[in-house]
């Protein structure tokens, strides 16, 4: 077997792939980025690993050979599902190696927006809180989680672990589900009208899709509440880059908190990199999905992956 893993950076230089060598002679690019890269490198592949690379039929048509492409990755926006259909290639993702570390990074958006803890970081480290003369400072108010009404978009394995969680700090859970198909019964499902007008805390974890492309935009900001705080660990485009900020400039709600934004790495074009105040937007680079551990479990799942191809198994895959 021909093996090419194209994105070998994309889990991380600290996190060995030297597992995927059992399988065959294993060709390694740290990443791989235009159509051309990817058209020369996959010529004579049995197997892929990707995991942002474009695979479709102008990357894939020269190769003759692949059967079998894996995602360093849930996600598999990058590949053209009906060809790889048409060719009988099969794709797989991982899935579950970061419910736990995307959720926990949804809350430390939200912790670190809502009780302004930038703020105060930067009040002690200038030397302000030493000059006053009380024990304590609150004149940023601030305030709890408790109470409050927590909006999920989404609810699959992560979005129900943040409903968990939001649950646990004392929070009222609602839902909405794109598709309308949602089988879950244990919060209640509401509109996207009646999300938008109740949510204090928003948070989106639902795949990028025609139906979620832009699912925030200015007129979804609008109907939300002046102090609710929206978290985007999903997909960037799923939020309206350009009419969040300005709905931030105009104080439509109080803050937002993205691990994705459209285009990414983000843009200087991008408008929402205009915006310096942490304690009103923060943005991290793509990688709530990214600890340790769940790199190392990214690995692991796409080596059972291959293992399974390889005895005739069908592992998820996500193509007919």
């Amino acid at each position: 077997m021909k093996i090419v893993i194209l994105e070998r950076n994309s889990v991380g230089t600290d996190v060995s792939v030297d597992c995927i060598k059992d399988f065959g002679e294993v060709t390694i690019y740290p990443n791989t980025v235009t159509v051309d890269e990817v058209r020369q490198r996959v010529k004579d592949a049995d197997i892929v690993i990707a995991n942002k690379s474009p695979m479709r039929e102008e990357t894939l048509k020269d190769a003759p050979n692949v059967k079998l492409i894996c995602e360093f990755a849930t996600g598999f926006d990058n590949c053209d599902l009906e060809y790889c259909s048409s060719r009988g290639i099969k794709v797989t993702n991982v899935r579950d190696y970061c419910t736990g570390m995307v959720a926990q990074h949804t809350f430390a958006l939200a912790l670190a927006l809502s009780q302004k803890l930038f703020h105060y970081d930067q009040y002690v480290k200038s030397g302000q809180y030493s000059a006053q003369d009380r024990f304590s400072n609150f004149d940023l108010p601030f305030t709890e989680l408790e109470g409050k009404t927590w909006g999920i978009v989404g609810m699959g394995n992560i979005g129900r672990r943040v409903a968990q969680i939001a649950a646990a700090f004392g929070c009222k859970v609602i839902f909405h589900s794109i598709t309308g198909k949602s089988t879950c019964t244990d919060y209640p499902q509401v509109d996207k009208d009646t999300l938008l007008a109740e949510s204090d805390f928003l948070s989106l974890h639902c795949p990028l899709s025609d139906l979620s492309r832009n699912f925030i935009d200015a007129a979804a900001l609008k109907k939300m509440k002046r102090t609710a705080v929206l978290i985007n660990v999903a997909r960037g485009p799923v939020v309206n880059n350009k009419d969040l900020y300005e709905a931030l400039v105009a104080e439509e709600i109080a803050a937002a908190g993205l691990d994705v934004v459209e285009r990414e790495p983000l843009e200087e074009s991008n408008p929402l990199s205009r915006l310096k105040d942490s304690n009103q937007l923060i943005i991290t680079p793509h990688l709530a999905w990214a600890s340790v551990e769940a790199r190392t479990r990214c690995v692991e799942e796409a080596y059972k992956n291959i293992q399974a191809f390889l005895r005739g198994d069908s592992r998820n895959v996500v193509n007919p």
